[in-house]
């Protein structure tokens, strides 16, 4: 939602596609690891099509037992994280008000609700970080006066330097600060 006065932009938070696919992988990987293990202790066929009977309990079927129960605990966490929509929120640029609010939803507690707001008079820039690798981060950053830095982009897959750079600079033309990083 944009206008002349007000900007708002919605993240998405833990409902995306890829932690669906990583919660029905781990989970039903974590249950045949699980069984397979089970059924090396009672030395009895609990999955049709593999013959876990041969697998000697020690080492074997309790090391497939451990597997088992971290990718079902994990298939669980990743789950919740997905019913409670953790980290979604938006970020509102409001010029009539000179305020900046910056909204997440967090894990169930006292502070679940997570409210950040800023006057303009605090904002000293918009940064856009850039690193590429094994492990690439495309993060806008708010810049306050005090040197903090406040990330405005979701946790996701890096967008395209293109998507990136026009996102930066509309928000900097927008807010009609400077833009960092370039």
């Amino acid at each position: 939602m944009s206008n002349n006065l007000l900007k708002r932009d919605i993240v998405v938070g833990s409902r995306r596609f890829s932690n669906f696919f990583w919660t029905f992988i781990l989970f039903f990987g974590g249950v045949g690891f699980l069984l397979t293990g089970i059924s090396s202790y009672f030395q009895k066929n609990l999955l049709f099509f593999i013959n876990s009977t041969e697998l000697s309990f020690l080492p074997q079927g309790l090391v497939m037992t451990f597997y088992g129960v971290v990718g079902i605990s994990l298939s669980i966490y990743i789950g919740l994280t997905i019913f409670w929509d953790v980290g979604s929120g938006y970020n509102e640029f409001d010029k009539q008000n000179e305020l900046i609010r910056i909204v997440r939803r967090g894990f169930p507690g006292k502070n679940r609700q997570i409210l950040l707001v800023y006057a303009f008079k605090n904002i000293k820039s918009i940064k856009l970080n850039i690193q590429d690798g094994i492990n690439p981060k495309r993060i806008i950053y708010l810049c306050t006066k005090d040197q903090r830095e406040i990330p405005l982009t979701p946790v996701e897959q890096p967008r395209s330097l293109e998507v990136l750079e026009n996102e930066a600079s509309e928000l900097a033309r927008f807010l009609n600060i400077n833009l960092e990083g370039l």
